[in-house]
């Protein structure tokens, strides 16, 4: 009788030790989000808008309606400075079209459906250099913006192949051997495309896709040299081909690899990034703070050094 009467006693201790307690969260307060790349031999391209309070609308309009037109932008390389000018995607050189696309992750032939304003140029003497430091300058609303990202040289793949699945020798996912230079820091994207020629005489993919680990350093492997195998991002177009290889290439397919370098900050911030996404709608995932280069904003000036490769897979 005892021990039951106890139970009950020891509730009542406890809930009179309980306290509220209220936590003030700050309000909304809107910043500057950058979207910025520049690569070697490409223009500079940055988008700016707004950000949005997480109770905002999500429609379209109100997407386009975050964009910012009314800001100054200003690249240099140390020793040139270029005045970035308001610009929409016909009145880009299509190199700057389809970088643009893949920013915003849309097809090429969509991209024009978008009134997305940018900042870029058309002058040559802007395009990425290697071994230059390039620092993004903002003015908007009397506030100034700033940040730098470096064009290091690029590290090749030291060897690319496909290796047929002994399930069916008609599919392979595509190899690549990486040697990585010691005792210095090394970050890297992965994007590749198909470059068949189509009946109507265009390239089978437009654009470089990225896969879901494109992004990786050398913290695990400085001065190694390993293989690795990435799967085929790219949309199905032959309804002929096999659902169970969706991901594989198939036999006579050609492909260009998009090998690039970049610095620790655009790393940190790309890394970040997918953490996010991968883990978004995780309510146990450990919530990601995505770093920004970029002072007193949101977003990334992010520089890419890339070299390419081409790899034919024959019978």
């Amino acid at each position: 009788m005892h021990k039951i009467l106890l139970i009950p006693i020891m509730f009542l201790i406890l809930a009179s030790c309980t306290k509220e307690v209220e936590i003030d969260i700050p309000g909304y307060q809107e910043q500057l989000v950058v979207d910025g790349r520049i690569e070697t031999d490409g223009f500079p391209i940055v988008m700016l808008s707004k950000s949005q309070n997480i109770y905002a609308g999500t429609d379209l309009a109100s997407y386009l309606q975050s964009f910012i037109e009314d800001a100054q932008v200003t690249i240099s390389d140390g020793s040139q400075s270029y005045e970035l000018q308001l610009m929409y995607a016909s009145e880009l050189p299509e190199e700057s079209q389809k970088i643009l696309a893949e920013m915003l992750d849309v097809e090429f032939d969509e991209v024009f459906f978008f009134p997305i304003p940018v900042y870029s140029t058309i002058d040559p003497g802007a395009k990425g250099s290697l071994n230059k430091t390039y620092t993004l300058t903002i003015n908007h609303n009397g506030k100034t913006y700033a940040g730098e990202t470096t064009l290091f040289p690029p590290v090749p793949l030291t060897e690319l192949w496909f290796e047929p699945q002994s399930s069916n020798p008609d599919y392979s996912f595509l190899y690549a051997r990486l040697s990585d230079p010691p005792n210095q820091y090394n970050a890297y994207k992965w994007e590749a495309k198909r470059i068949n020629i189509q009946a109507n005489g265009e390239e089978l993919d437009t654009l470089f896709r990225t896969h879901i680990n494109a992004y990786f350093d050398d913290q695990f492997f400085d001065g190694i040299t390993f293989d690795f195998v990435t799967p085929n991002r790219q949309k199905r177009k032959d309804p002929n081909l096999l659902e169970d290889y969706k991901r594989y290439y198939h036999v006579g397919d050609s492909a260009v690899v998009k090998f690039s370098r970049m610095d620790r900050n655009v790393f940190d911030f790309f890394e970040k990034k997918a953490e996010q996404v991968n883990s978004s709608g995780n309510p146990f995932a450990t919530p990601v703070n995505i770093p920004s280069n970029i002072s007193g904003a949101l977003g990334i000036w992010a520089g890419f050094s890339p070299c390419y490769d081409t790899v034919y897979f024959t019978p």
